[in-house]
């Protein structure tokens, strides 16, 4: 690559000998226009004498009805006309002075009329103003017939082999180093070029960086050719003067856009200090911000009637806000942000996004609210709508829930906020969850008794806790049964679905240890007499049980 660079190097210094070496091999000068054409060429003023596109002097007075431009029109088509003589001498234009105007000749033929209005205008004797402008006629003769000589030419075509010397050169150089340097590439895999690991996560791997870097100097390959032709064309078209004006519009093309760029990066350098200093003072402003509200989720720093959980939620709004407002303050001094095209743009996105995110807005606005409100916060089982879960995340636009069975699911933050939403888990660790599920039993069974089994089952389980103690309603007493509901605490909600699983096996195990049975479901059976459902606790003791009796039925 650096033999590349050398080359080009030895291109613009050839460029450049193109132009000064005539001095020493020959005793005359390459045309200026061969060093100007190079450069983007001035619009000419009205009213300009031209010969070849180049301004000889001006025009700036009218003579009866015709105009400075009509004039140097006149004047540049009979210096064309002139010059087509390629055995034309300059010597032989003369200035011939008259009572009212003098006259510029060549020959029989006037090329201009210098008239008192003319020597007005240029603040001039008319005679001093006539031998001037016969001056620059013969100068600009002379300068165009030295570019057509033959002496010239031979020098173009010249300095037109030198300049493909050098561009074979450079191209032979490309084509030898780039092979060698995308080996030399290829071998530092592994060992210079490596894999990018964020911990233990490959975010690149060592192949893929070695394909963009060659992909890179491909690239650079692709543009420096371009370059070099783009140099070559214009340099060998300005050596000869019949191609002068097509060197310098190929030049112009490249460098009049590059001339505006750098205007109007020098011109945007103040704006672009006053956007830095936004951008410096945003980004301090909500690290400090940051910090205030860090401190204030560690419990470090107290706010009545705010609570620390707001602190993170309440961040993120205030560092949105602020970075809106440092947009806002920024944005007149963004480059465009005055031309149509760019508040057509403006006016077009800011539709589009007003159509097209209702549904976000409004989860957002959910999602704030929901912050504000307490409602639940991550890790808590919740039951919204159908679903019962843990909440595993909760942004601005929805809420993850996952349930028991490891399932994630998606609910739209304004869903959220339109729903019931019951948690198990805010107040489970200062009064305690309570557990609660219904069992029914017969009439037979004595209610103490059930009571003592229910709490024992309770006692039995392993998340249930022993204070408060486990306690049994009667919540109904039905036709075939009494309903009865054990209530049981627990600190731990998110494990509620195992703990009432191992509930309901304690209970069925402590009833089936003392042989009184849940009817449920409730069945029915032909007893054998009429014993009573009373417990016999309550009987006395002289009461028997009725004997079982059967009787016929006359059928008529």
């Amino acid at each position: 690559m650096r033999v590349v660079i050398v080359s080009v190097i030895i291109m613009m210094i050839t460029a450049a000998a193109a132009f000064t070496a005539p001095q020493q091999l020959a005793k005359k000068t390459v045309p200026a226009a061969a060093v100007s054409s190079a450069l983007p060429a001035p619009a000419l003023p009205e009213g300009m004498v031209t010969l070849d596109g180049k301004p000889v002097f001006a025009i700036k007075a009218k003579v009866l009805s015709f105009s400075p431009i009509d004039r140097a029109e006149a004047i540049s088509a009979r210096l064309a006309r002139l010059i087509k003589d390629p055995l034309y001498n300059s010597n032989s234009v003369k200035v011939i002075d008259g009572e009212t105007v003098s006259d510029i000749v060549t020959g029989d033929t006037i090329l201009m009329s210098i008239t008192e209005s003319d020597a007005l205008a240029e603040g001039k004797p008319r005679l001093l103003l006539a031998e001037d402008h016969a001056t620059k006629i013969r100068t600009v003769i002379d300068t165009r017939n030295k570019e057509y000589s033959l002496h010239s030419i031979l020098f173009g075509a010249l300095y037109t082999l030198l300049a493909t010397i050098v561009l074979v050169a450079a191209l032979m150089a490309i084509k030898y180093f780039l092979p060698r340097t995308i080996a030399k590439i290829e071998s530092w895999r592994g060992i210079y070029i490596r894999s990018l690991h964020v911990q233990s996560i490959e975010i690149v791997n060592e192949e893929r960086i070695t394909a963009v870097i060659i992909s890179l100097i491909r690239g650079m390959k692709m543009a420096l050719l371009l370059g070099l032709f783009y140099l070559y064309i214009p340099l060998v078209l300005s050596f000869f003067p019949w191609t002068h004006g097509m060197a310098s519009k190929l030049m112009n093309y490249i460098l009049s856009p590059l001339e505006k760029i750098s205007m109007a990066i020098f011109s945007y350098l103040p704006n672009i200090f006053f956007l830095l200093v936004i951008i410096v003072i945003t980004r301090y402003s909500i690290k400090f911000i940051g910090f205030l509200f860090s401190e204030v989720g560690k419990q470090t720093i107290a706010i009545p009637g705010f609570y620390h959980d707001w602190a993170n939620p309440t961040f993120k709004i205030v560092r949105f806000l602020m970075i809106a407002f440092a947009a806002v303050v920024a944005f007149p001094y963004l480059p465009g942000s005055d031309s149509p095209a760019f508040k057509g743009v403006s006016v077009f996105l800011g539709v589009l996004f007003s159509l097209g995110s209702t549904s976000a807005v409004s989860n957002v606005v959910a999602g704030v609210i929901l912050t504000y409100m307490r409602a639940f916060k991550l890790g808590d089982r919740v039951k919204i709508a159908d679903t019962v879960g843990d909440v595993v995340e909760q942004t601005l636009l929805v809420t993850r829930i996952r349930t028991i069975k490891n399932v994630d699911i998606t609910v739209p933050n304004a869903m959220v906020l339109g729903s019931h939403i019951t948690n198990f888990s805010s107040s489970a660790h200062a009064y305690g969850l309570i557990l609660h599920t219904t069992v029914t039993i017969g009439y037979d069974a004595p209610w103490r008794q059930v009571h003592a089994l229910l709490i024992a089952a309770a006692a039995a389980t392993e998340n249930i806790i022993e204070l408060p103690a486990p306690f049994v309603l009667q919540t109904s007493l039905d036709d075939f049964y009494v309903r009865y509901e054990l209530n049981a605490y627990t600190e731990k909600p998110s494990v509620m679905a195992r703990t009432y699983s191992e509930l309901h096996q304690n209970i069925q195990e402590k009833f089936n240890e003392t042989g009184v049975e849940i009817m449920s479901p409730h069945y029915a059976t032909l007893r054998d007499g009429n014993m009573t459902t009373i417990p016999e606790s309550y009987l006395g003791e002289s009461y028997r049980q009725p004997s079982f009796r059967v009787s016929k039925a006359d059928v008529t």
